[in-house]
């Protein structure tokens, strides 16, 4: 078995970091087995260097071993480039075809972004990893191969399993032993380690002296997050060994060419904040509007039951809860006199029910407006209204608060009325 050094060497594996270490253990480990693999981690952490490591050490070294980017086939196709096809089977199938599965019996397939694989096709490869069988898109003939599946996602998969994108059986099937390689991030000494290699390739390349680091640009690229992880650092890497005639890069230098979506966590949490402000904003809305229509309501509910019992104290006694409510504590308080009571009456009244109150003795519904007002009718509630506000007013040596209380309605409504009809 070899060592976790010599592994890094054979396959260009630069870091030292103890996570990165362990992953490489415990891809040797698995190697010799065929149990499915399935490596997990971000984009760009070079998740795809792990599959060939098993396979290399295992005893289908020999074989073929092939590598599918899930999420670069269409969905239409992916059944058919998996497993192949016979001929007919669609339109374009102008010749039989055998599948990826098929190429690489005996031998090994990586499945990178399995996450995005179709529902129908999960249901495929579940059957392959169980009983090794499959059928080709317009065949009925079943088909063996023997391969081994190592599978690779930077998605979470337990989430993609509770929206129903994933399905759960399959991912306990592919994750008999999971590897996970840690973003870059947390592996703050391998970056400039990377860096160094990544140098030294492209001054190859573009036969050119390699490039330095001064201490403070070192610190300043060991403080990037990389959200991009390898691959990003590695564009980074070349973009200045093309660009940059100086070979020893400053921090000043540097910074110009490091990631503005470093800070892209930040901005993204102001994002979310903002929405779920706004989101609590509306929701005080909708239960601000709520309340009012309650009221309304039971503003309604006690005038109708107020013209229909009169001044009785059994009905005072049962609402007294609901008399708080509309009238507030002192109008719950305060004993309902006949003259203070018709004059709440005349207040709350419509013209077509103080109408209907003269010739009949009880109202049967209160809510039975008519659809057109007469214009002396309106004037009259109107000239009754302001003979109330000046009564109650006088009554109460000018003093808003009682008064309002008196007449049943707020103090700033009484207020805004004096105001209207300059009294």
């Amino acid at each position: 078995m070899e060592s976790p050094q010599a592994v890094k060497q054979r396959f260009e594996i630069i870091g030292n970091d103890p996570s990165l270490n362990r992953a490489i253990e415990k891809s040797i480990r698995v190697a010799p087995t065929d149990i499915s693999v399935l490596v997990t981690g971000e984009s760009g952490v070079g998740k795809e260097s792990l599959p060939k490591i098993i396979h290399a050490l295992s005893h289908r070294k020999h074989a073929k071993y092939i590598a599918v980017n899930c999420g670069a086939i269409p969905e239409g196709t992916i059944d058919s480039e998996l497993f192949g096809h016979e001929k007919g089977a669609f339109t374009g199938a102008n010749q039989a075809r055998d599948g990826y599965f098929k190429e690489a019996d005996g031998g090994t397939i990586f499945l990178d972004e399995v996450g995005e694989l179709p529902l129908t096709t999960q249901v495929r490869l579940l059957r392959v990893l169980e009983t090794g069988e499959f059928i080709k898109v317009g065949s009925s003939k079943v088909q063996k191969s023997n391969v081994r599946i190592v599978a690779a996602t930077n998605v979470n998969m337990i989430e993609a399993i509770k929206k129903n994108k994933f399905r759960e059986d399959l991912y306990y099937r592919l994750n008999t032993v999971e590897i996970h390689l840690s973003p870059l991030r947390e592996r703050r000494a391998d970056i400039h380690l990377l860096f160094r290699k990544f140098a030294s390739d492209f001054a190859l390349k573009y036969k050119m002296p390699t490039m330095r680091l001064t201490d403070k640009a070192v610190k300043a690229l060991e403080n990037c997050s990389w959200p991009g992880n390898i691959r990003q650092l590695k564009n980074v890497t070349e973009q200045i060994s093309v660009l940059e005639t100086e070979r020893e890069i400053d921090e000043t230098t540097l910074i110009h060419y490091l990631p503005k979506s470093s800070n892209l966590p930040s901005v993204i949490s102001e994002e979310k904040r903002s929405k779920s402000d706004f989101s609590n904003e509306r929701e005080i809305l909708y239960k601000v509007l709520f309340d009012m229509k309650n009221d309304l309501n039971d503003l309604k509910k006690l005038t109708m039951e107020l013209m229909e019992n009169g001044n009785d104290e059994s009905f005072k006694e049962e609402n007294i809860n609901l008399i708080k409510k509309v009238y507030g504590e002192s109008a719950a308080e305060k004993e309902f006199t006949d003259e203070s009571h018709e004059e709440q009456l005349e207040i709350l009244q419509l013209p077509n029910q103080k109408k209907s109150r003269e010739t009949e003795p009880r109202i049967e519904d209160p809510y039975d407006y008519a659809e057109d007002i007469e214009e002396e009718e309106t004037l009259s509630l109107q000239h009754k209204e302001v003979e109330l506000i000046k009564k109650s007013l006088d009554r109460h040596h000018g003093k808003r608060k009682p008064a309002a209380d008196e007449l049943g309605i707020s103090e700033r409504t009484l207020y805004r009325k004096i105001k209207q009809y300059d009294l």
